[in-house]
């Protein structure tokens, strides 16, 4: 029979979460947690902006990319022709 382990343990249910709580307030004290936690999401939302402008430039990345291979494919169908005309001008001139 095969069993999965999970990646990082069980999570915490209640019991768990209560003693948390209470080495936090040992801890910090309970002036400090408000602070901690106001810090913690100010801390939380730089993260997700930093990770939106990475996002952002990788995406704008990809799409000049995608540009840069449509105009290269241009241009060497331009220089096809080019090389075609000269071609059939050396040809004449024999």
């Amino acid at each position: 029979m095969l069993t999965t382990l999970p990646l990082f343990g069980a999570i915490p249910g209640g019991p768990e979460m209560l003693i948390i709580l209470l080495v936090l307030v040992l801890l910090f004290g309970a002036n400090k947690i408000p602070k901690l936690a106001r810090s913690t999401g100010q801390a939380m939302g730089e993260f997700k902006k930093g990770r939106e402008e990475v996002e952002d430039e990788l995406k704008a990345m990809q799409d000049g990319e995608e540009e840069d291979d449509d105009e290269f494919v241009a241009d060497s169908t331009d220089t096809t022709d080019t090389t075609d005309e000269a071609v059939e001008t050396d040809a004449e001139k024999n």
